[in-house]
C-alpha cells in the first residue's frame, strides 16, 4: 500500500529581494528551485517575499497579563493573515510550546517570560526579582525559551521620578555571561540612555527600543553585531505616557518626550553606523497581533522601502536562522499583487500566504 504524498505546488513572479523573475517549487515543507513534475501552479504573477518575521512579538500576552490557550491561538493565527511567518516571541506569560504541534501556525523562537525588577515594569508580565537573583532567573528563562531571554534593562524609577537602569552594570554582565553559557541570546527593553550603554558594553546580543541611543553605543554594536529591534510604531504611545505622568513625573514626561522627538533620527543614525536594524510590532499587551505592516512602514520612513522589507523578511530570517528561499527551506512564502519595493503598503495586499508548505491564503 502506498503512502500518500503531499501535494507539490508551482509559483512563479519577481523575487523582492533581487528584481530578478523565478520560478519556485514547494514540495512538502520545504522550497526547492528544481522542477517538480505534475506540480500545481499556485501564482504565476506578484512580487515574492519570504515569509515576514515580527522579531518583537508577544504570543499569550494581553494588556492583563497571560491568556487562554484559545486566545493565544487567535493572535498567532492573526499575525499570520498579515503574513507573518516567523516570530521571536520576546517574552510571554504562559508557554505557548504547545502551537509547535500545529503545522499551520507561524514558527515561535521564544524568550520565555520577561525577567524584571521587582515592581519595575508592567504588572503580571514578567518574573519580578532583585539583583542578587537575577542570573539564576536568567538561567530558568534560557532553558523555559528557545535561545532567547529577554529582560527588563530599565523602567521609571519612582524614587528618582525618571527612566533609570533597573540593575548594576556588574549584576546584567554577569547575567548575560550566565545565558550564553546555557547557549541562548539576550535582548532587553531599553527606553533611556543609561541602560542601553552598560548592556551593550556588557555583551548584550539586541537591544528592544533603544531610543536612548548614542554614537558611542551605536558604534560599539555595529563592531560587535549587536542588533537593534526599535519597534517604533509603538513609540506613538510616548506622548500619551508622558502626559499621563505629567503631574507626579515631570522630569520622566520631558523625558520621554525628548526620546519620541528624536526617534527617527536615533535610528536613522544607527543605521548609518552599521547597526542592523529588524522588524518588531510589539505585539501583544495593549498593542494588537496583525500590526507587522504598520511597523515595516515606520521603518520605511527611516531607511526606505527595501531596508524596511529586508529588515521584516529575508535578513531578519537570516538573522533568527529560519532560512531564506534557498533550496531545501523552509516554504514560507508570501506574494502581494503590487510591487512593495515601490510602496510598502502593497503588503496589505498578500495574493498568498504559504507557512512550511502550508497554504494559509487563499483557502484551498
Amino acid at each position: 500500500m502506498s503512502t500518500p504524498t503531499s501535494p507539490a505546488w508551482h509559483i512563479h513572479g519577481v523575487m523582492c529581494q533581487t528584481g530578478e523573475e523565478l520560478d519556485l517549487w514547494v514540495q512538502g515543507s520545504t522550497v526547492t528551485h528544481t522542477k517538480v513534475e505534475g506540480a500545481t501552479t499556485i501564482a504565476s504573477a506578484g512580487w515574492i517575499l519570504p515569509g515576514l518575521v515580527d522579531a518583537h512579538c508577544h504570543v499569550g500576552l494581553s494588556a492583563q497579563g497571560g491568556v487562554d490557550a484559545q486566545t493565544a491561538e487567535r493572535q498567532a493565527l492573526t499575525d499570520l493573515d498579515a503574513g507573518v511567518t516567523l516570530i521571536r516571541d520576546a517574552g510571554s506569560p504562559i508557554d505557548t510550546h504547545w502551537l509547535d504541534a500545529r503545522a499551520d501556525m507561524p514558527r515561535i523562537i521564544r524568550a520565555g517570560r520577561h525577567v524584571a525588577r521587582t515592581r519595575r515594569y508592567l504588572r503580571d508580565y514578567a518574573v519580578e526579582v532583585e539583583p542578587e537573583d537575577l542570573v539564576a532567573e536568567v538561567r530558568r528563562q534560557a532553558r523555559a525559551g528557545d535561545g532567547w531571554v529577554k529582560i527588563v534593562g530599565d523602567w521609571i524609577d519612582r524614587a528618582v521620578g525618571d527612566l533609570a537602569p533597573s540593575w548594576p552594570e556588574e549584576v546584567m554582565a554577569e547575567a548575560i555571561r550566565a545565558a550564553h553559557d546555557e547557549g541562548a541570546r539576550v535582548t532587553a527593553h531599553c527606553f533611556g540612555e543609561e541602560s542601553v550603554h552598560h548592556l551593550v558594553r556588557a555583551g548584550i546580543d539586541c537591544v528592544e527600543h533603544g531610543c536612548g541611543l548614542d554614537e558611542e553605543t551605536m558604534a560599539i554594536m555595529a563592531a560587535n553585531d549587536v542588533a537593534l529591534v526599535p519597534t517604533l510604531d509603538n513609540l506613538e504611545i510616548f506622548p500619551d505616557l508622558a502626559d499621563q505622568a505629567q503631574d507626579k513625573f515631570p522630569t520622566y514626561a520631558a523625558h520621554m518626550r525628548d526620546l519620541y522627538a528624536c526617534r527617527d533620527r536615533v535610528y536613522a543614525a544607527a543605521l548609518d553606523a552599521g547597526v542592523n536594524i529588524y522588524c518588531g510590532s510589539d505585539a501583544g499587551g495593549i498593542r494588537p497581533h496583525g500590526a507587522v505592516l504598520g511597523e515595516i512602514t515606520a521603518l520605511s520612513r527611516v531607511g526606505g522601502p527595501m531596508f524596511a522589507l529586508g529588515a521584516a523578511s529575508w535578513r531578519a530570517r537570516q538573522w533568527l536562522g529560519a532560512g531564506d528561499l534557498e533550496d531545501g527551506a523552509p516554504a514560507d512564502i508570501v506574494i502581494a499583487r503590487e510591487d512593495p519595493r515601490k510602496d510598502v503598503s502593497a503588503l496589505a495586499d498578500l495574493a498568498l500566504v504559504m507557512v512550511a508548505g502550508a497554504i494559509h491564503r487563499p483557502r484551498v
